[in-house]
């Protein structure tokens, strides 16, 4: 098999939730002796997690076993309440790296709750991110999958002028929109956020592949099997016309016979695959022609590091000039590494940690 040409999709990889999240662990990892504990999975990256685990990083699905006075990381995926509160029990140091956009779903559901309305979250069974919302508000939100979820909940609805319908953010676009189409054709006067639950960056990754799936012979999506949006990238490119898709971890995982004899690819990264990984795939395809980046749309959104590590941040660089033989006090006032963190890449913040 010769693979001539690579249709890389922009944007793909990494989303400013995950950039967050990620530099976020990687500031704890360098502050703090190891162990350095981590509720779930930082992000949905087998490779991302296996890299901080070889850096001391514990991950951990109950915070009952991280020890008194532990440094702990809540994941990007949002946490039920309880699960926050008993996080911040017994002198823990706790960052809440949960993404805003999720933070956002949490907050709807609490308030559409706190009205009086049967809310409808659309995401998937036993994924962290539906985990935690559906903890937000237990008596008034139920779970719908599919489409045919809607058989039974629909009709138990008591009151039709108080339906609420939200979504887990990484939720496919074409998922979204059928179910949110027959809600409403039955509940017209449906509630949903003004600009829907789903992530931008989710939406733009489907978008630039859409925009590739049709033209390329195969598609190769990198990124872990228990990433809600990976998987929903490999639904969008069989929908847009490809009838050979491939999902990847990255570059040992890919089998070329699979591609079969493929002459354009596509490639696409979810949004908590690197970078690095997304390059070692186009050197296993080792295109003898170009790689050509489709463009869609430009993504410049910035989330800045959580709170409680925001307010450590001016001493972290202080400490950093100390240690280095510069002076702390111009440090804590003009920043350094720390307070630099927009313009540091998550990529190779992780990368430069594990050395």
């Amino acid at each position: 098999m010769t693979v001539e040409r690579v249709l890389l999709a922009q944007p793909r990889g990494y989303c400013a939730g995950v950039e967050m999240a990620i530099k976020a662990l990687a500031w704890m990892v360098r502050v703090f002796e190891p162990p350095v504990y981590c509720y779930h999975e930082i992000v949905h990256n087998r490779l991302v997690v296996d890299r901080f685990r070889s850096l001391g990083v514990v991950f951990v699905d109950d915070v009952a076993e991280v020890p008194d006075g532990a440094p702990l990381m809540l994941s990007a995926h949002g946490s039920a309440p309880e699960v926050v509160g008993a996080a911040r029990d017994r002198g823990r140091f706790v960052v809440n790296a949960v993404c805003p956009l999720v933070t956002k779903v949490h907050h709807e559901a609490k308030v559409r709750a706190g009205k009086g309305f049967t809310i409808l979250y659309v995401g998937h069974a036993g994924h962290d991110e539906a985990v935690g919302t559906l903890a937000v508000a237990p008596d008034a939100i139920q779970l719908v999958e599919d489409e045919s979820d809607l058989d039974q909940a629909l009709p138990a609805i008591a009151d039709p002028s108080k339906v609420a319908l939200l979504a887990q953010t990484t939720l496919s676009l074409h998922d979204w929109e059928g179910i949110m189409d027959r809600t409403r054709s039955q509940f017209p006067e449906l509630w949903t956020a003004t600009r829907n639950d789903l992530c931008f960056a989710t939406t733009n990754r489907q978008a630039a592949l859409s925009a590739i799936a049709a033209e390329a012979d195969a598609v190769v999506v990198i990124g872990s099997a228990n990433s809600s949006n990976t998987i929903a990238l490999t639904k969008v490119a069989a929908t847009a016309g490809c009838g050979n898709v491939v999902r990847v971890d990255g570059p040992d995982e890919l089998d070329l016979e699979a591609l079969g004899d493929a002459r354009v690819v596509g490639v696409t990264a979810g949004a908590s695959a690197p970078e690095d990984l997304v390059q070692a795939v186009i050197t296993r395809l080792a295109p003898t022609g170009e790689v050509e980046s489709v463009f869609v749309t430009e993504e410049d959104e910035y989330f800045p590091p959580p709170r409680e590590l925001r307010e450590l941040m001016p001493a972290l660089d202080a400490v950093a000039a100390f240690v280095l033989g510069g002076d702390p006090a111009s440090a804590r006032a003009r920043g350094g590494p720390f307070t630099d963190d927009r313009d540091a890449d998550a990529s190779l913040v992780l990368a430069d940690l594990a050395g």
